[in-house]
């Protein structure tokens, strides 16, 4: 009897271990390696980042920074992220529960009639339960006992799968961080361009009565036959024109403010900001620091690389999924035909029992299980490598862009203070009759585009200013 015990063991084992061989798949880990500097004429490197920066500090006009106090309490996507965040960590919760002895309570009741003429139904009519005491017909049943479950981790299988869980629990806090940099960036995006689109609106109604004043004067110099109807109706053309633009700014500050009220989740009402002039606005010092502290600052590199960590330990779980598990089950209990029997000593039953599975035949569903787990590490791995790549190309593109805005924007103040000398200069050539008035026109329309231009030029000045600080994943601290 041992021999053969010892037989049926031994070749349990080898069919268990027969199945543990795993297929071969490709593997590629991930490359953190950036270059040294954003800039590659760079030599220094600055270590100060202004994506640590505090975003109360950051953007210091109150108005804009009570905005978006209002979006980080109120906005729903933002709040709907933080659900999120809640269902990951109940799924640690449930991840953790797997490697426990899964215990609980039983009790039932029941009647069983069973026919005579079959073999338990002739069993149970000569059987006395005591001398003299035939088996009740029909035979009630009472059950009251505990049970419990436990599958060893001896592969590590249940212990790796919680540890992704929590991988992608923090890759969900990070996701919540990347988008509250976002939110604050859009906002302040946005307010600038209202500022602006303000600016441009005062440069047109400004424009409009300088443009009124020249209208004036031409028909008055009809009157007294130094001009023509034509010079008359192309200055009226010209005041139209400038006069029509107002309504496309309005419609544009009615767009912008609820998109503002959309980010701060309200009903679109008017968006409380600074009167100053938008052109006075100077950006902040800008320090981008070294690329290698993208991977500490940026929410959504930290992001892929806990998604990363998830999926290699995915993959560990799918493996172990080819070795042979170990499972205990066990119970204790009362169990009789009549409620006063339950809790007599006779009535005790227990049970015990060890079970060792191994898949041999048929593993498709196992295989494909590792290898599309293999497949998502190899997903995590290039998406971990593209989220760092953009990051560096996003700040390198910042740098440049705050380097260009800044010298395009000096010479748009000059042109633009060339051209409104040269309007006056105009208006007092054309009164003289010493230029005609084409000449006043072009000048005219040559200065508010200059002036718009200038506008443009300081709105991609902010919004560099805006987009490094995003970029070098600040806001989310």
């Amino acid at each position: 009897m041992n021999n053969t015990f010892k037989k049926i063991v031994a070749i349990c084992i080898v069919i268990a271990f027969a199945g543990c061989k795993t297929p071969s798949v490709i593997q590629r880990n991930e490359n953190k390696e950036v270059p040294d500097s954003f800039v590659s004429s760079e030599t220094i490197k600055d270590t100060i980042n202004s994506g640590k920066i505090k975003w109360k500090d950051y953007f210091n006009d109150p108005k804009l920074v009570a905005l978006i106090e209002t979006a980080l309490a109120n906005n729903q996507e933002l709040n709907i992220t933080m659900q999120e965040i809640e269902i990951s960590r109940n799924e640690i919760r449930a991840r953790k529960g797997e490697y426990l002895p899964f215990v609980g309570l039983k009790g039932s009741a029941g009647v069983d009639k069973v026919s005579r003429f079959t073999n338990i139904g002739a069993m149970e009519a000569t059987t006395e339960i005591k001398p003299g005491k035939e088996m009740p017909e029909p035979l009630q049943d009472y059950m009251l006992g505990a049970y419990a479950t436990w599958e060893l981790d001896i592969w590590n299988k249940l212990h790796n799968a919680k540890k992704a869980a929590v991988s992608r629990y923090l890759s969900s806090v990070e996701g919540k961080n990347f988008m509250m940099t976002n939110l604050i960036a859009e906002i302040a995006d946005s307010y600038y361009e209202l500022m602006a689109l303000d600016n441009q609106l005062a440069i047109v109604e400004q424009n409009s009565s300088i443009q009124e004043n020249a209208f004036k004067i031409v028909k008055l110099q009809k009157e007294s036959a130094r001009a023509n109807e034509l010079a008359v109706k192309r200055f009226e053309a010209q005041l139209l024109n400038t006069q029509s633009l107002q309504y496309s700014i309005r419609q544009k500050i009615t767009e912008t403010e609820n998109k503002i009220n959309f980010l701060v989740g309200r009903f679109p009402q008017s968006v409380d900001r600074s009167t100053t002039a938008f052109v006075e606005l100077m950006p902040n010092a800008i320090h981008a620091g070294i690329p290698s502290q993208l991977l500490e600052n940026r929410p959504d590199v930290k992001q892929a690389e806990f998604e990363l960590a998830a999926a290699k330990l995915d993959v560990k779980s799918a493996k172990a999924r080819f070795y042979p598990s170990l499972g205990i089950s066990a119970g204790v209990g009362y169990r009789a035909f009549n409620p006063s029997y339950v809790f007599k000593p006779e009535s005790l039953l227990y049970s015990l029992a060890g079970d060792l599975t191994a898949p041999l035949i048929n593993r498709n569903a196992i295989k494909a299980a590792y290898y599309n787990a293999n497949a998502k590490q190899l997903q995590a791995v290039y998406n971990y490598e593209r989220t760092i790549l953009n990051a560096y190309i996003e700040v390198a593109n910042q740098v440049a862009k705050i380097d260009n805005m800044q010298k395009n924007f000096a010479l748009k103040s000059k042109q633009v203070e060339a051209l409104n000398q040269s309007v006056s200069i105009s208006n007092d050539l054309f009164i003289s009759t010493r230029a005609d008035y084409m000449e006043v026109l072009m000048t005219q329309r040559d200065a508010l585009e200059s002036k718009f231009d200038l506008i443009e030029s300081k709105m991609a000045q902010m919004n560099a200013m805006v987009n490094i600080y995003r970029a070098l994943g600040g806001g989310w601290n």
